[in-house]
């Protein structure tokens, strides 16, 4: 990518364009929630999401740069490209220069220089995240921080240029802005889910680049992750999520809400338990009277009772043996059975 310098031509007349004031103040989070995404000295590689071909943040600046802006903007976008567009990128010496008076001179100025001459990177990266339902204004400033945060990182004696380090940081931003904000229900919550959100469809598109089936089992080989991860991320990926609370249409006044089936039981079902409650418990007192004393102790503190009494507690009250109550506590429970499929009718299919 050619580097403009901004010279002034001898005899040239008026003032250069005052820049827009900004505070710039260090961003005081690294980025602890993707690891894989901070940027090194070495150069790691980010994770990229988008479905087009590489690009480096050189051949993105001048993607950005061969867009045409219109003589009157009419959106906040193309008002905001032409306002930065005014700003011209800095040769090496100069941005070494900037560095050296905001880093050990403390010069506001010099820092405001060098993120305006930087905010087309951004804009630049952003779009190249282009989802459907995402504001391209939202990533843009979710790209300027991670440009904030890139000089405050930034060491100038890397012999590196700055928008190049900053390319990994307005990456990393804008991608964690996506992975929050791309669905209702977040869905990268633990770490592989996040390399997988980030790499599923880049994986997709170099596989059918390269002629083959993008297959869940042929994906989590490339990936090394397990073909049913790959099966769940896909069907959210290309699942459609709206707000039960939203209305149906811009006039109406109901919501998505009032569709969903209603979970009290009907009005019939509940008569019929009731009767069928008041019937199961005029048949149980009946029953009862059929039970000698020490069964119906047992039907009523040992089956009935909310609390009921330890089968050892009972066979010390009856001097008889655990094992004993046990066989008490069966024999009722079938006499119970046999009584009640003689009063209810189809006693066996009712729950009770």
């Amino acid at each position: 990518m050619s580097v403009k310098k901004s010279a002034k031509k001898k005899g040239q007349k008026g003032s250069v364009a005052k820049p827009i004031e900004i505070i710039v103040e260090p961003v005081s989070e690294d980025f602890p929630d993707h690891p894989e995404l901070s940027p090194s000295d070495e150069g790691e590689q980010v994770i990229d999401i988008s479905p087009q071909e590489e690009s480096t943040p050189q051949a993105a600046v001048e993607k950005e740069e061969a867009v045409s802006s219109a003589l009157v903007p009419s959106s906040t976008l193309d008002r905001y490209l032409v306002e930065i567009r005014r700003y011209p990128f800095l040769s090496k010496e100069e941005e070494l220069q900037l560095f050296y008076e905001y880093q050990q001179l403390g010069q506001r100025e010099a820092a405001v220089k060098l993120i305006m001459a930087n905010l087309r990177v951004c804009v630049a990266i952003a779009s190249e995240y282009g989802l459907p339902g995402m504001d391209q204004m939202d990533l843009i400033q979710e790209g300027n921080v991670g440009l904030l945060q890139a000089m405050k990182k930034f060491d100038p004696t890397k012999n590196v240029r700055f928008y190049a380090y900053a390319a990994w940081w307005v990456r990393a931003y804008i991608l964690r802005y996506l992975l929050n904000n791309f669905r209702l229900v977040k869905i990268g919550t633990t770490q592989e889910q996040r390399r997988l959100f980030y790499n599923l469809r880049k994986e997709k598109a170099k596989l059918e680049r390269e002629g083959y089936v993008p297959d869940p089992k042929l994906l989590a080989d490339r990936l090394n992750v397990r073909e049913r991860d790959v099966i769940e991320m896909d069907q959210r990926l290309g699942s459609r999520e709206f707000s039960l609370d939203q209305p149906m249409t811009e006039d109406s006044e109901g919501t998505f809400h009032d569709l969903l089936p209603a979970i009290q039981v009907p009005v019939d079902d509940q008569l019929a338990d009731t009767q069928l409650r008041v019937l199961f418990r005029k048949a149980l007192a009946e029953f009862a009277k059929t039970l000698n004393e020490r069964e119906e102790d047992i039907l009523r503190n040992r089956l009935l009772s909310e609390t009921p009494v330890t089968l050892e507690d009972l066979g010390k009250k009856y001097s008889i043996t655990k094992e004993r109550t046990r066989q008490l506590e069966a024999k009722i429970i079938n006499k119970l059975r046999a009584y009640m499929q003689g009063q209810i009718k189809d006693f066996e299919r009712l729950q009770i």
